[in-house]
């Protein structure tokens, strides 16, 4: 996390978030997408850029500029909030993922999200780790080689984690 930024997503991150993804392994971008996006669609660069009453995105960032994480949420079908994250490679397991949920569901639950969904490939074991540490008591439900997970927010401990920060950041 040392040495980068969270903001939310702007329209000028588009080429920024553009090389992100190109240089995300396959193996990430599938986690992330189901499959590869070597060449990402502007349709898809969009969405994962779009904030209005309905989705929320944030990025780390360097102190150079550069994207390295990505986190979006959106209305649910099967939780107030949905939301998907993914890492750059080389910035994986330094705490940046699970610091973009945090904001995340931060500013949702300030919106009035009371649970929080996501759908994660079988085999991404590390998220699923993820899931257990962060909601012990999370739902899990197996579908496809993909599991759909239901959890609920707990504000205060979101709150908590932000310290004497006022507010979570604004878009």
């Amino acid at each position: 996390m040392q040495g980068t930024q969270i903001r939310p997503a702007r329209p000028d991150d588009e080429e920024r978030i553009r090389r992100f993804l190109a240089g995300l392994s396959l193996h990430t971008q599938t986690l992330r997408f189901f499959t590869g996006v070597s060449a990402p669609a502007a349709g898809l660069v969009r969405t994962l850029l779009a904030l209005d009453e309905r989705r929320d995105a944030l990025v780390a960032i360097t102190e150079g500029g550069e994207i390295v994480g990505h986190a979006m949420s959106f209305r649910g079908d099967c939780a107030d909030v949905e939301v998907a994250v993914v890492v750059a490679d080389q910035w994986q397991g330094r705490g940046i993922g699970p610091r973009l949920i945090d904001v995340l569901l931060l500013r949702a639950s300030v919106r009035g999200a009371r649970t929080v969904g996501m759908d994660v490939l079988g085999e991404n074991r590390r998220v699923l780790r993820l899931v257990r540490r962060l909601w012990p008591d999370a739902e899990m439900k197996v579908t496809s080689g993909s599991v759909e997970v239901t959890a609920m927010i707990d504000p205060l401990s979101l709150f908590a984690e932000q310290g004497s920060v006022g507010t979570p950041l604004t878009a």
